[in-house]
C-alpha cells in the first residue's frame, strides 16, 4: 500500500494530500530511509513522521483498504511520541 494512502486510512494524517505533502518534503522515514508518498508500506515497517514540533514513531501492524474509526488504530502501534520544546519563548 502507498504511504500516503496508509496514513489516511489509518487516520494518522486526516487528508491524503497532506500526507503526500509531508512525505514529499522528506519528513517521513520508513525503516530509517527517507520515504516518498508513493513508497510502499508493509506490515512490520517502522515509520517516523515529523509534523512541526511533534515526532511520531509507529510500527505498521496491518494494511486495510478501508476502515471504520474504531478499526483504524488496529493498523499501527505507537512506539514513541515526542515534542520539541521551543526555548525561544522563555
Amino acid at each position: 500500500m502507498r504511504l500516503d494512502k496508509f496514513l489516511k486510512v489509518s487516520r494518522i494524517i486526516k487528508r491524503r494530500t497532506v500526507a503526500k505533502e509531508i512525505a514529499d518534503k522528506g519528513r517521513i522515514l520508513i525503516n530509517d530511509r527517507v520515504a516518498k508518498s508513493s513508497s510502499d508500506v508493509i506490515p512490520n515497517d517502522k515509520l517516523v513522521i515529523k509534523f512541526g514540533n511533534k515526532t511520531l514513531e509507529v510500527q505498521v501492524l496491518q494494511l486495510l483498504e478501508t476502515t471504520k474509526k474504531d478499526d483504524a488504530e488496529k493498523m499501527y502501534k505507537i512506539l514513541n511520541e515526542s515534542y520539541e520544546r521551543d526555548f525561544s519563548e522563555e
